[in-house]
């Protein structure tokens, strides 16, 4: 087993991409184009809703922005 998983991380980051996903979903709009309004590749986006990456608090602060919503409720139900 890796360091990720003995620590929590990767959970962690498998929660978060997951409240991204369920927020675009809900927007209504597809990773092309939060990626778009994000100003962030299209694959980091889908690596971030995968759970493959942790993202920084500035990407956090873009997504939030992109998505209209605080940044605090990208991190709900984690």
């Amino acid at each position: 087993m890796n360091a990720e998983k003995k620590t929590g991380k990767f959970t962690e980051c498998l929660k978060f991409g997951a409240r991204i996903r369920e927020l675009r979903h809900h927007v209504g709009v597809t990773q092309a184009v939060l990626s778009h309004r994000a100003k962030i590749h299209q694959t980091y986006l889908a690596g971030i809703e995968s759970g493959a990456r942790n993202p920084t608090i500035i990407i956090v602060v873009k997504l939030a922005r992109a998505l209209k919503v605080k940044p605090s409720e990208l991190l709900a139900n984690q």
